[in-house]
């Protein structure tokens, strides 16, 4: 859907050289995008270079501005600008907020009382069950989920987000008529049809590594928080918990194995200040009044105790929470390697532990 102004916006965004912060400082001189459009070449020379005031003379490539206008008259589909009343207003709080946003779906989630849940794109199966257990739990309880739609823990925390009231949006680092990763394409649809998919970048953008960095400000601004969940040192969820924490956002990781490599970067956040947190109830208790009216609480599913008798208890416990091979499983509880090998498997089938790479297994419960 456009207004009156849509395309006045887009003849100025879509020019090719003029950054976010040049279009910004044209309007804080000129008022609206139709004066600047107008204004005469002296009038600019104080505010552009020779080159952009050329681009800007050119204007924007024609095929894109139509083929935006028309995707902006499908049902659904929206442009955000700084002058619209509804622009997020957390976003108004950060360095360099999005000139305009692209959105598809539903815009009332724009301003939702929202928590970020992020990690890392190869999670572990324990990752991925916490960050779908957290988002869940906080949607019921009214929170809107922001993630970006990777792999992985993203991925498992728009599925929590959409499994509650609170719902969930996706920042994306590509225009809004790509999908990426293709293997998110379902999700992308679901997220447009009950949730919100926003992006900064024009259509056509397609997946640029400098593009996420950019990305993960957004998520991370229009958050009250950002949880991580797994984490690799060199991770890009950590760039999401340092701009939260430069933007003052509460930060919060989720602790693990000193043995797993996707612990260390949770390890190291929370050694730099970040709040450990084992339920969701540790992170509505760090941020007090600031969320939406809360539902009577219930245990936290992300760490509910599932009931197991007999051997495989034994076996479970034998397991602990960190993967093991079956050779160790074998020591620890006694038992033979078929007796082993078969408990896995029932186990497995009950959602109770996962297969690893490498023969090994992790308990899920």
């Amino acid at each position: 859907m456009r207004d009156a102004d849509s395309a006045d916006w887009l003849r100025l965004t879509l020019i090719p050289g003029l950054g976010a912060s040049v279009v910004v400082r044209l309007l804080s001189a000129f008022g609206t995008p139709v004066a600047v459009l107008a204004a005469p070449k002296g009038a600019l020379s104080g505010y552009l270079t020779p080159s952009q005031q050329e681009a800007l003379r050119q204007g924007p490539d024609p095929e894109l501005l139509a083929r935006t206008l028309a995707w902006l008259d499908e049902p659904g589909n929206h442009l955000y600008t700084l002058a619209d009343t509804d622009y997020p207003r957390r976003l108004l709080e950060i360095a360099g907020p999005p000139v305009v946003l692209y959105g598809k779906g539903r815009r009332g989630l724009l301003n939702a009382t929202s928590l970020a849940v992020v990690g890392s794109r190869n999670a572990t199966p324990q990752g991925l069950q916490n960050a779908q257990a957290f988002a869940r739990d906080l949607s019921q309880r009214g929170w809107c989920i922001v993630s970006g739609l990777a792999l992985g823990i993203d991925a498992a925390a728009h599925e929590g987000g959409l499994a509650g009231s609170g719902s969930t949006v996706a920042v994306v680092g590509t225009g809004l008529d790509i999908v990426y990763p293709a293997r998110n394409h379902a999700l992308a649809h679901r997220i447009a049809a009950e949730g919100l998919i926003l992006s900064e970048f024009p259509l056509g953008t397609p997946a640029h590594a400098r593009n996420f960095p950019r990305r993960n400000r957004i998520i991370s601004g229009l958050s009250l928080g950002v949880l991580v969940v797994e984490a690799a040192l060199q991770s890009g969820s950590l760039i999401t918990a340092r701009e939260a924490a430069e933007q003052g956002r509460e930060v919060f990781a989720i602790p693990g194995s000193i043995h797993s490599p996707l612990a260390k970067g949770c390890h190291q956040l929370i050694k730099q200040g970040a709040k450990l947190v084992e339920t969701a109830q540790d992170m509505l208790e760090e941020l007090g009044s600031a969320g939406p009216i809360q539902l009577p609480l219930t245990a936290n599913e992300a760490v509910a105790e599932i009931a197991v008798d007999g051997p495989e208890a034994s076996l479970l416990a034998a397991l602990g929470h960190d993967p093991q091979d079956v050779e160790t499983l074998v020591v620890r509880a006694n038992l033979t390697p078929d007796r082993v090998y078969a408990m896995l498997l029932t186990l497995e089938l009950e959602g109770m532990v996962a297969k690893l790479p490498g023969g090994r297994y992790q308990r899920l419960a």
